[in-house]
């Protein structure tokens, strides 16, 4: 049982949330090679040197801690009915189970834990590892206030992934996590030697060229919500069965293409490598792109940009790249499809330089 002398226990806290306003915020991201930052993928393909690429966008999700009476962890979240347990009794397959998970982890009580999102619900940006990202930012600057030692931020992201990962019953992977963390636009590779850290950043962008990048992307939300590990768990499957093996080396090769048109600037080829990786995962899961996916992402080819889903797909949101001037006419046409649905639309945003705060 953790104690007061544990360096990570925070106990009731109503009394120091009375005193001290806590929030801490983290940015949702879009992604290129995902899935194989899942550790079933890149250890047996680590000679192929399997790499993710995102992109931090400035949705952020946003959680504050208040006080609140009692011994018990309350959490709100928009979208979600408000819950309440006693330390240690709330099931973690509840929809708020993760941020439980954590609560419990830090063995914390007297406290409202309030979410809130600037991107749609169940969008595939990564919205439940971002708000564990953000949850344990508000619960390191708790830990700083009590004058324990604050949680750096790669620490926050395999925190984030362990947490997680124990409570959702399949394998999950990392990226979601580093980009909420730190922001930017990156090229995570997976090192796979146990005992060394599980991710090497490499920066595709920086200072101006962040802005810059921005008039080259479109991020649309497909009006419906997906559940990621539907698609997944049919990946690691396939995969662990022997299945679709030469795709998952293809889709590595054209990630490491994908990052290396970034840096050279040439969006031309970033969206031919996004467009033929698109192609794979939709051959091995149809269900990556409903009918509004395909109409947008034939949209974007025909345009001469490219398009993914985001996450595992099915659902969510969708997002292109391409020259300015391709993405400009681009945007009437996605925004007149989009218009077929009443819940769907393009995402006002930009690339969050800064990860969680």
């Amino acid at each position: 049982m953790a104690t007061q002398t544990d360096p990570m226990t925070l106990g009731n806290i109503r009394s120091l949330l009375e005193s001290h306003r806590i929030d801490a915020s983290a940015p949702c991201r879009i992604d290129f090679g995902g899935t194989l930052d899942i550790s079933s993928f890149h250890y047996p393909l680590r000679h192929v040197v399997p790499t993710t690429v995102n992109i931090a966008l400035d949705r952020r999700t946003t959680v504050r801690l208040h006080p609140h009476s009692g011994d018990q962890v309350r959490i709100s979240s928009a979208g979600l009915a408000k819950a309440e347990y006693h330390p240690l009794t709330a099931p973690y397959d509840h929809p708020l189970g993760l941020m439980f998970a954590l609560a419990d982890y830090f063995h914390v009580s007297g406290v409202h834990i309030d979410i809130q999102s600037t991107s749609p619900t169940r969008s595939g940006l990564g919205g439940s590892s971002v708000a564990a990202v953000a949850l344990i930012a508000a619960f390191s600057k708790a830990l700083t206030a009590m004058g324990k030692k604050g949680i750096p931020r790669d620490r926050m992201v395999l925190l984030a992934h362990a947490v997680e990962q124990s409570v959702a019953g399949v394998p999950c992977g990392l990226q979601d996590q580093l980009a909420a963390a730190f922001g930017g636009v990156n090229a995570w590779t997976w090192p796979a030697e146990p005992g060394l850290p599980p991710f090497t950043g490499n920066p595709l962008l920086e200072g101006e060229a962040l802005r810059r990048l921005e008039r080259h992307l479109l991020v649309a939300y497909l009006g419906v919500t997906h559940v990621s590990k539907d698609v997944n768990s049919t990946w690691v499957r396939q995969f662990i069965s022997g299945n679709s093996r030469e795709n998952w080396h293809e889709i590595a090769r054209l990630t490491r293409d994908f990052a290396g048109a970034i840096i050279r600037w040439d969006m031309r080829a970033a969206a031919d490598a996004m467009n033929r990786e698109t192609a794979i995962r939709k051959a091995m899961t149809p269900q990556v792109l409903d009918d509004m996916g395909d109409r947008l992402a034939a949209a974007a080819v025909e345009a001469g940009c490219g398009a993914r889903f985001t996450g595992a797909g099915g659902g969510g949101c969708l997002w292109a790249i391409g020259a300015a001037a391709t993405m400009a006419a681009l945007k009437p046409v996605w925004e007149k499809l989009l218009s077929e649905r009443p819940t769907a639309g393009l995402l006002a945003c930009g690339v969050d330089t800064n990860g969680v705060m």
